[in-house]
């Protein structure tokens, strides 16, 4: 038994809720898409602040949500309610994900309609509080401090909105609270951290540098777009390697800001030991199959695995088909190297690995763990052959 704590930000024009008329529109779009999650939800209070306004909601007397929009287009909720061990949460993480890109992603809202009010969302955390002394096993924020872990940017060079994704590149000194090391520049694809400066032993993990030989090998990189995976390996001496990137933006992006990870591999795109391919790798692995096209080593460095709580929907399929797609130019003493999860998504972790069971032909592979500075938590890599014992 606890009490659950849901944080949640908005942001939006701050001339949508710049006086009276456009904040009640803005109060009622709100309200729209929390109906669909707190189907009895009432509106039981609201008032005008000198720097925005407040609404307070209620459902049945036991969820308690208030809303204070800030005149500079900030929008904050926070949702308190008290859930038994046997009940579902009020928002599931799925439900979390879609947060992230409109307000609370109500099926009764259309798309077009959250894109014409330029409501935008982020999910802080969940918070659960005030368990019973006989249920706590440990202080939940785990620091000495006391504090939650805060990352400190300093500088925010360029952000960059493109097709595939919302490209945004930060430079940071220290991390707040926590480690107090210098990790400097860090990328971000769709407000995710993809890599910072600090992060050489999350590209060696990948990669498995010092156990993998790539002297004399023929590799493909699925992805890879900031070029650290790719100028890592060229410093092992393989044959050939080409690297099937979608995003032109997001490598001029990463050779502008990040080429101390990079070199000059995403500016000098064809060498005589590798090649930089913009284009849908789905599109060039189905060429690879039909030609009989094999390589030594497979990288997948495209998306992490999901967070769901099922294994379906379209990043899921996406994933299944590139494995498949993969192994199907793999040499038979070929190897599949990919990247999973944070260690604190077992859940994930375990989906992915029942995908991989599923295989055919039938695979089998281990797995690897590191600290990754920037992500601040040990993160787990998969390493994945054919299991010829079948």
């Amino acid at each position: 038994m606890s009490a659950q704590t849901i944080l949640l930000d908005l942001s939006i024009e701050p001339s949508r809720i710049s006086d009276e008329m456009a904040q009640k529109e803005v109060v009622k779009l709100l309200e729209k898409g929390l109906l669909e999650h707190f189907p009895k939800l009432k509106l039981i209070f609201e008032t005008t602040t000198a720097d925005g306004y407040l609404c307070l909601f209620s459902e049945n007397q036991t969820v308690s949500l208030n809303a204070r929009f800030y005149n500079h287009g900030i929008i904050t909720i926070n949702i308190e309610y008290f859930k038994d061990e046997s009940q579902q949460p009020a928002i599931t993480f799925d439900v979390s994900i879609l947060i992230e890109i409109g307000p609370l992603f109500a099926p009764s809202i259309e798309q077009t309609e959250l894109v014409q009010n330029k409501i935008f969302g982020k999910v802080l955390a969940k918070d659960v509080r005030g368990r019973t002394f006989e249920t706590s096993t440990a202080d939940k924020t785990w620091f000495t401090s006391g504090c939650l872990p805060h990352k400190f940017m300093i500088e925010f060079w360029s952000t960059i909105s493109i097709k595939y994704c919302l490209i945004a590149i930060r430079h940071s000194k220290r991390f707040k609270l926590f480690i107090q090391k210098v990790w400097a520049t860090c990328w971000f694809l769709t407000n995710y951290k993809d890599i910072a400066e600090s992060d050489l032993i999350y590209t060696e993990t990948l990669m498995q540098r010092g156990i993998e030989n790539y002297d004399g090998k023929d590799i493909c990189i699925l992805g890879g777009g900031d070029g650290a995976l790719l100028y890592e390996l060229l410093k092992e001496n393989p044959k050939f390697v080409t690297m099937l990137e979608i995003d032109e933006m997001v490598m001029q992006a990463c050779n502008k800001y990040m080429n101390t990870i990079c070199g000059d591999v995403l500016e000098i795109r064809k060498s005589d030991n590798y090649e930089i391919i913009v284009d849908d790798c789905m599109i060039y692995l189905d060429k690879y199959v039909k030609e009989g096209k094999k390589f030594d080593y497979v990288f997948g460095d495209l998306t992490d695995i999901p967070i769901s709580d099922t294994p379906t929907g379209e990043m899921w399929n996406f994933i299944h088909s590139i494995l498949e797609h993969s192994f199907k130019i793999l040499k038979p003493t070929g190897k599949y190297l990919t990247h999973g999860n944070g260690a604190n998504c077992p859940e994930s972790l375990a989906m992915f690995e029942q995908q991989l069971i599923k295989l055919e032909p039938k695979v089998k592979f281990t797995k690897s763990k590191a600290f990754v500075p920037s992500f601040m938590e040990d993160w787990v890599f998969y390493q994945i052959t054919f299991d010829n014992s079948c």
